[in-house]
């Protein structure tokens, strides 16, 4: 009977080893997915001259936000009390092929005021 309680014990611990261990894995995997979609994201920082306007601003992100697949940030609720919110301009370009990041590119050369454009993705977070 002893012998018979050691196995059915045993057949249990292993169980909820396999049932831990399929935790685990599909933990992982979620994290893993995570993680992924992260390093999906594409950002271009739009970077201006002192001295430029909201308005300057304003155009030029309605203008070049007409490139396929180029998604310009949300604008501040306030802009109008707090115009210092949009010191740089963003936009997402998770989706964009890199013909659409150059035609970005392109567009924002043609406004004087934008005095660079960095290109990053969320490996570049932090650095």
């Amino acid at each position: 009977m002893r012998v018979l309680l050691d196995v059915v014990a045993r057949r249990g611990a292993r169980r909820l080893a396999v049932a831990g261990c399929f935790l685990a894995v599909v933990m992982a995997l979620a994290g893993c997915s995570q993680f992924d979609a992260a390093l999906g994201q594409r950002q271009a920082i739009v970077s201006f001259k002192d001295g430029t306007s909201v308005t300057q601003k304003l155009t030029v992100r309605s203008t070049c936000a007409k490139v396929a697949n180029v998604q310009p940030q949300q604008l501040p609720a306030d802009i109008d009390q707090h115009p210092y919110d949009l010191e740089q301009l963003t936009y997402e370009i998770d989706k964009a092929s890199d013909a659409n990041v150059a035609q970005l590119e392109q567009c924002l050369q043609k406004f004087p005021a934008v005095s660079g454009v960095t290109l990053q993705d969320s490996s570049d977070d932090g650095n």
